[in-house]
């Protein structure tokens, strides 16, 4: 069995066209040609923090991949980052026979996550993308807009954080990046002037309301990936003219679309999955005018495809 940490998986990510890896494990999922169970969960609360459980596998492939990530959120207070204790382990779909471990420190989750929001900004957020708005300063934060510079060409960002000192310093870096950052003092401001926002927090009080969100947005929320926790009104949901999620069976219990049906003002068949757009089995954004949301609740598709990849790149480099 093959151990591979951090570095090396840093070293040999770079020469990985990771899109569509993860572009055919949603599509996969979307057509049933995937076993994935219900996320295992731990849910801590002093401090507070959770770790996901994520595991599956694609018919016909020749693994099957176990993810384990942890997220708790006052590690900031302790100098380090809030994901950090996390790997992925592959075994044989055709022996059961362990095959390798990625020793990623929740890198891997965070890469695969940042992908997927580009993915969904590329088929649904508006064709000519004038200001993006990031709700959160922490690491899918950054890591969501510089996965945007592959699919779109504005260089606008308006930050929102909590914490100011956290907001100048994520603004100090994305501009080393290449980006013109404005932070902001409300989320109703960053969405009234923003047409492609992210929203990257842990909050589980909504922080956009219904009526600072206009015609012609792209949301791509995916930050409440445990259950109770809420970024959006619900009302957002029901003035969208296209909710896709990730997953539906998952987003049933987590993230923002299960507010919107337990309140009922969605129904489940609004909902249509990624991997269906992707597919061409359905619409994504028609008009530069619509509403859309991007639900992500985090696919274990995404790991395996993502796992695989990098593990194989890995032993080529042994």
């Amino acid at each position: 069995m093959h151990v591979f940490g951090l570095e090396q998986i840093e070293q040999v990510l770079p020469d990985l066209d990771l899109f569509p890896l993860i572009k055919d494990g949603f599509k996969a999922y979307s057509s049933g040609r995937t076993v994935v169970p219900p996320v295992g969960e731990l849910i801590f609360d002093d401090p507070p923090g959770d770790v996901h459980i994520k595991y599956g596998y694609i018919k016909g492939d020749d693994y099957f991949v176990i993810k384990i990530a942890s997220g708790f959120y006052e590690n900031a207070e302790l100098g380090s980052a809030s994901s950090q204790g996390g790997m992925m382990l592959l075994f044989d779909q055709h022996t059961g026979r362990e095959k390798g471990v990625l020793v990623d420190e929740c890198y891997l989750t965070n890469v695969r996550t940042a992908v997927a929001g580009a993915i969904c900004a590329e088929v649904l957020a508006p064709g000519q993308v004038k200001s993006i708005g990031v709700l959160g300063t922490g690491v899918q934060a950054r890591m969501q807009v510089s996965y945007l510079s592959t699919v779109t060409k504005c260089r606008q960002v308006k930050v929102w954080g909590r914490n100011e000192q956290k907001m100048f310093k994520y603004q100090d870096e994305m501009r080393k990046e290449g980006w013109q950052v404005e932070t902001c003092a409300d989320p109703g401001y960053v969405a009234a002037s923003c047409d492609l926002i992210i929203t990257a927090t842990p909050t589980k009080t909504p922080l956009l309301r219904d009526d600072d969100v206009r015609k012609g947005t792209h949301i791509t929320a995916m930050g409440s990936d445990s259950p109770g926790k809420q970024e959006l009104e619900t009302g957002i949901l029901e003035k969208a003219d296209l909710i896709v999620a990730d997953s539906i069976l998952q987003c049933r219990e987590r993230g923002e679309i299960v507010h919107g049906l337990s309140e009922g003002v969605i129904n489940e068949k609004d909902i249509i999955e990624l991997g269906a757009i992707l597919d061409e089995k359905a619409s994504g954004r028609t008009s530069d005018d619509q509403i859309t949301i991007a639900d992500l609740t985090g696919v274990a598709v995404q790991d395996i495809q993502i796992a695989k990849a990098v593990f194989e790149a890995c032993n080529k480099g042994a």
